[in-house]
């Protein structure tokens, strides 16, 4: 199964096989981060129940490069085949979620929980899912399949299958508060 999971993640960066060439690529010669993680990711995952030694040692080199990549996402997330990290930096995911196949992730998302009232928990994300730059998705909300997120949107709500979510519209309003906020400027 890890197999199918890890050629499905090689296949969304376009490399149809996995071969000693093509992991000399990856982790040596032009370091892909996010494949890089995804690859110690599974494996982490995959040796959990098989091998505690293996386990330990695929856990701390996850750990090490969560570090040097800013993806804080835990061995114990679920995530579908075909799984994309887009670019290094930021990255936060719960645990306890769950996301489908062939979802792209960008830089700066968090995926989180959400303490207290009616939404209290984690996402669950579908299949086909787009999340974009800065983007949060909090709370025990399921995000359908075939869904794009867009930059700096903040989703706390259950998104149905086929949509796209877009942040806020920006609101200027004619006042001047850049004195309180530019700290001793040079006159």
């Amino acid at each position: 199964m890890t197999n199918q999971f890890l050629l499905a993640d090689y296949k969304r960066y376009g490399f149809s096989k996995i071969s000693f060439k093509i992991l000399f690529f990856v982790f040596i010669s032009h370091p892909i981060p996010g494949l890089k993680f995804l690859t110690i990711f599974r494996l982490t995952q995959f040796y959990r129940r098989k091998n505690r030694l293996f386990f330990y040692f695929f856990f701390l080199w996850l750990r090490r490069l969560k570090v040097k990549y800013g993806f804080d996402i835990s061995y114990r997330t679920q995530i579908g085949r075909g799984m994309y990290i887009g670019h290094f930096g930021q990255v936060v995911i719960h645990g306890d979620t769950i996301i489908g196949e062939n979802c792209n992730i960008s830089q700066g998302i968090t995926v989180g929980i959400s303490n207290y009232g009616e939404k209290k928990g984690v996402p669950t994300i579908g299949n086909n899912v787009f999340i974009g730059p800065n983007a949060c998705v909090f709370g025990n909300i399921a995000v359908g399949n075939n869904v794009t997120i867009g930059a700096n949107s903040v989703v706390s709500e259950d998104i149905p299958n086929c949509s796209t979510v877009l942040s806020a519209k920006v609101t200027v309003i004619a006042k001047d508060l850049s004195e309180y906020y530019i700290q001793n400027p040079i006159s």
